[in-house]
């Protein structure tokens, strides 16, 4: 079943154009006199952080800068969503660009992680100023000083995004849905192995379904991983709650990581592993983060939870190839991807909304941050589209369920009742589903047995 449809982007042409795209027809936007109004208009702007991401990657280093002054003068936190979009990039490029040409001996790649560290603190801050409450439950924090993924701004604006775009709740809506389906009704234990859980949002759905679809209802554990003991904590206590409300039997088990090598934990015993449980295993927005410069760790860890048997392994990432080895294709790639996040944004929120601006500006200036400025081990965000997934998947022996009608269904009413906008369009492809705007493909979810 279809909606809409997903093309390739223009962008992609650019990027294999074989002629030289640097000449001085190129640089016509930029002023003689640097005191004169800069030229470039908003359909000029994204060409311009191309020609500046080809000027840096050439270590043309003072004719990218001459652009990025441009970049800079000409886009805002508070205009339109090419103006906002510039902005971003054009201060990553700007993060990479002195990186690249700072001439102290400290190594690239340290300075990376730390400059983009201490670019994200100031970020927080200005949103600070702009928004000093952004809802009745999200606050960001003033006096932050270096942003990371526990700190409280980063996860306030996770929050945030979850209420204002549908892509974390149809993330997790599908891969419930794909769960409960794998799952036999008269099962009476279930075991979910959740990678990264945040603060359990996607749960509270599943465990209401569970405890109306069958009666007695089964017990549930849940056994999460996660950097941050006190969110683990928090999150346990909340679904905990939940769950006497609606009279479901429930553990919760947190698994802090303290590592980066997750492999080390996925073991039946160190898991408790029950022979009576069905076991799922839900990865959302999360296998990206194993990949480094090769994909062995990753491919070890789907080696691992395939041998742990599951009944279902749920899916979901962002549909962008952020991951290239060469930094110009990943900055065209991250440029057609998020121009059309913040596209959606702006057609379906207000210019001055404060959730808006802490979404652009923290959480999604954090992964543009990181995929423009970063390099080598430092770089985090390293997405990938399905078909890649697709091919390590197979390879670790995993097979395609379909995603049933009825995935569809409820996420065409998620975004009629929660997200109305015609920009918003759904595809089913290779038995999963994805999420788009306009004629571009943002987010898939996939389940595997």
């Amino acid at each position: 079943m279809f909606i809409g449809s997903f093309s390739s982007s223009h962008h992609d042409q650019q990027a294999e154009d074989k002629e030289d795209p640097i000449s001085s027809s190129d640089l016509q936007f930029i002023p003689a006199n640097p005191s004169q109004p800069p030229l470039p208009n908003a359909i000029h702007m994204p060409q311009l952080l191309i020609r500046c991401a080809e000027l840096t990657s050439r270590s043309d280093f003072s004719a990218a800068h001459r652009l990025i002054s441009i970049l800079s003068t000409n886009s805002s936190l508070y205009g339109d969503s090419t103006e906002r979009l510039v902005h971003q990039f054009a201060k990553a490029l700007s993060l990479r660009l002195n990186n690249f040409s700072s001439s102290s001996g400290a190594s690239t790649a340290g300075l990376v992680a730390i400059n983009t560290s201490a670019s994200l603190a100031s970020t927080s801050a200005v949103v600070t100023r702009a928004a000093t409450s952004i809802s009745s439950n999200i606050d960001i924090n003033a006096d932050t000083e270096i942003m990371s993924e526990s700190d409280d701004s980063l996860q306030s604006c996770y929050l945030s995004l979850n209420q204002i775009t549908p892509f974390i709740r149809f993330s997790h809506l599908t891969a419930n849905q794909a769960i409960l389906e794998a799952i036999d009704e008269g099962q009476q234990a279930i075991h979910i192995l959740d990678f990264d859980i945040m603060h359990g949002l996607q749960w509270p759905p599943l465990m209401q379904a569970l405890a109306e679809r069958s009666y007695p209802p089964p017990m549930l554990r849940i056994t999460a991983t996660g950097n941050d003991p006190n969110i683990l904590h928090r999150t346990g206590d909340r679904l905990s709650k939940f769950a006497q409300t609606l009279g479901l039997r429930f553990q919760f088990h947190p698994l802090l990581i303290v590592s980066n090598d997750i492999n080390c934990i996925i073991d039946p015993l160190a898991l408790d592993l029950h022979p009576d449980e069905a076991l799922a295993i839900n990865c959302v927005l999360y296998l990206h983060k194993l990949l480094k410069e090769d994909s062995r760790a990753l491919r070890l860890f789907l080696h691992k939870i395939k041998a742990l048997n599951p009944k279902v392994v749920t899916i979901a990432e962002q549909e962008a190839n952020h991951n290239h080895p060469v930094f110009l294709q990943r900055l065209v790639e991250a440029l057609d991807h998020y121009t059309s996040v913040f596209d959606s944004l702006e057609a379906t929120l207000p210019p001055n909304s404060r959730e808006r601006l802490a979404v652009e500006q923290v959480w999604f200036g954090r992964e543009i941050m990181d995929i423009v400025a970063a390099e080598g081990v430092n770089r985090r965000e390293r997405h990938q589209r399905y078909e890649a997934w697709e091919v390590m998947l197979r390879s670790s022996g995993f097979s395609n369920v379909s995603l049933s009608p009825f995935a569809l269904s409820q996420a065409k009413l998620l975004l009629r009742l929660h997200y109305p906008s015609e920009g918003y369009k759904l595809q089913i492809r290779n038995d999963s589903l994805f999420l788009g705007w306009q004629n571009r493909a943002l987010f898939s979810v996939s389940s595997w047995h």
